[in-house]
């Protein structure tokens, strides 16, 4: 009952269409069972009579048939038209939701699930909710009113033959009650798996270049393969199911029309019942049996479109484990002195990452970040904009608990440039621009400057309008590197981190790098993530992590002349170099 009130709850902004597309079923029902009385009426009571009475009521009763079937007309186009359109704002409404709620789920969820298997959920699972939204309402409300109408007329006509029909019909509904259950779970699991299927085409597709200088093809056609037995099964399943549903739905109908033409003999030898009166009782019948089909097709459409809004309620009532504080409040001209207090990282029970880390970055200071893989360097820097909430301590931004600062507000004032650069599909332009939405094209243009990259965007062909390509596969990676540095020039924030924007760059392009980052770190404060020692000789403050925590602390010459950790790892690069 949750599900179906909570989707019911999309109807709310669509009240007035939904009560009209109910009106037009409504007038559909009535106009449907009011044939077979008119035909009822015309064989007992008009056509016994002389030829001029016969002429006068076929044109009268033909004048209003004819106007009946044109407000049916209307209300059958209002139905198809308007009623679709209606399911069809509903479904982009539901993914509106569940894409805007993805948005504010911390980078924990996405750690535990793949981006495949979240696309299935945003734009595979919603595909039958539009029919249901549409046609669940309306044909349950037609069903209903021409099952009930048409059986309350048939009781006027026939009691016994109509409770036998009655018995039919009962069996009719239990088995498909029966079926119903079944078909939901199987339904649901077809889901599952083709959120697998698509879940290894976008990774296979994501990773092909990395598949072909592998030359793993066949490796992944395998993979592909089992996944696509295994929704195949699944969908065969659900097929054999189905096939047993519709025609054990038929015979039953079968069973109903064998009921009439039986009793209806046998009756009509007894003179229990009308030649003319068995006619209508038959017209009647189709009238019964429409709806009870609709009902059963219903029941397909059902199962398909509720275990697709079950699968969508699952994001939905995943609570972000990151969010803002009812008291948090924007940061005010922040200066970017960063502290942090007695503060412990996990990301499970067993392994911790950081321990009682203890620290001060005082604002517009350079502070680098050293240490072996694992050491938790990365980690130390996702705790800041709050991508990860810490497990014990506090961090704090010019004093202010960074829990008690609104998270876009917190994050509008950290730039953030990373080894493994982030481009999306479009142009040059629209990827800048990303650091500020609002900014002009001269903005634009005067932060890639700063960033050393408008002398190569201007060398292509397009400049800045130059389309870069799916995950910028285009540019080179100091290229990307440059735009993303750009971007946030553009977002100029108080508090930079810098997280091996290097590491993975040629001696050329990581020159060209350097001269951006040192001007983007100009009178900000800037955490460095080096892996390269070289570039952080003249750091105001090298900061070495280790699994135990912090281990020391210093310049670069300071760390050099105590012989420990640092300089262990310095001495073995520049022995290496």
């Amino acid at each position: 009952m949750n599900i179906i009130k909570d989707f019911i709850s999309y109807y709310k902004p669509y009240k007035r269409m939904f009560f009209m597309d109910m009106f037009c079923a409504l007038m559909l029902s009535f106009i449907d069972l009011s044939f077979p009385m008119i035909v009822k009426y015309l064989l007992n009571d008009v056509y016994t009579k002389d030829t001029n009475v016969i002429l006068k009521y076929a044109i009268i009763i033909g004048i209003f048939m004819f106007l009946m079937y044109v407000v049916r007309f209307f209300c059958q186009y209002y139905i198809t038209s308007w009623g679709h359109i209606m399911g069809a704002r509903m479904e982009a409404d539901m993914r509106l939701d569940i894409f805007t709620h993805l948005q504010k789920l911390s980078f924990s969820y996405y750690d535990n699930n793949s981006t495949g298997k979240l696309m299935s959920r945003v734009v595979t699972d919603l595909f039958d909710i539009s029919e249901l939204a549409h046609h669940g309402p309306e044909d349950v409300f037609i069903s209903i009113l021409k099952i009930v109408g048409s059986f309350i007329l048939l009781l006027n006509i026939n009691v016994k033959i109509t409770l036998i029909l009655l018995f039919v019909t009962l069996i009719m509904l239990y088995f498909s009650y029966f079926y119903n259950k079944r078909m939901r779970y199987i339904f649901k699991k077809n889901r599952a798996k083709i959120a697998n299927v698509n879940a290894q085409i976008q990774d296979s597709l994501s990773g092909i270049r990395v598949v072909k200088s592998f030359a793993n093809e066949n490796v992944e056609n395998i993979k592909f393969s089992k996944g696509n037995k295994e929704f195949l099964s699944t969908k065969e399943k659900s097929y054999y199911l189905m096939g047993s549903f519709f025609s054990m739905n038929g015979f039953f109908q079968g069973m109903l029309y064998l009921s009439v033409v039986l009793f209806g003999g046998i009756f009509i030898s007894t003179g229990d019942i009308k030649t003319a009166d068995l006619v209508v009782y038959i017209l009647y019948i189709n009238i019964f049996l429409k709806p009870i089909e609709k009902l059963v097709n219903f029941t397909e459409q059902y199962q398909k479109g509720i275990s697709g809004f079950e699968r969508f309620l699952e994001i939905m009532n995943t609570n972000p484990d990151i969010k803002d504080n009812k008291d948090a409040i924007d940061i005010q001209n922040p200066k970017g002195e960063i502290q942090f207090k007695n503060v412990s990282f996990s990301y499970d029970e067993k392994n911790s990452i950081l321990n009682n880390i203890d620290m001060k970055v005082k604002a517009g200071k350079t502070v680098a970040i050293v240490g072996p893989s694992g050491s938790g360097k990365t980690t130390f820097c996702n705790i800041i904009p709050r991508f990860y909430e810490i497990n014990k301590g506090i961090v704090t931004i010019d004093g202010q608990n960074i829990k008690n600062i609104k998270l876009k507000s917190l994050r509008r004032n950290i730039g953030i440039v990373q080894q493994d650069v982030y481009i999306f599909g479009g142009t040059i332009k629209d990827n800048i621009a990303y650091g500020d939405s609002n900014a002009t094209e001269e903005e634009v243009i005067e932060a890639a400057k700063k960033a050393n990259a408008h002398e190569f965007i201007m060398g292509l062909e397009d400049g800045y309008d130059t389309y870069v390509g799916e995950r910028g596969v285009k540019l080179s990676g100091g290229q990307k590197q440059r735009i993303s540095i750009a971007r946030v020039f553009l977002k100029n924030p108080p508090i930079l981190i810098l997280d091996e924007a290097t590491s993975a760059l040629d001696n050329e392009s990581e020159r060209y790098i350097q001269k951006s980052l040192e001007k983007l770190s100009t009178n900000r404060t800037t955490i460095v993530i080096a892996h390269r020692l070289s570039t952080i000789k003249n750091a105001d403050k090298i900061v070495v992590l280790t699994e135990e925590g912090i281990k020391e602390t210093g310049t670069h010459s300071e760390l050099l002349s105590k012989k420990g950790v640092y300089a262990k790892l310095y001495n073995m690069q520049f022995q290496t170099a």
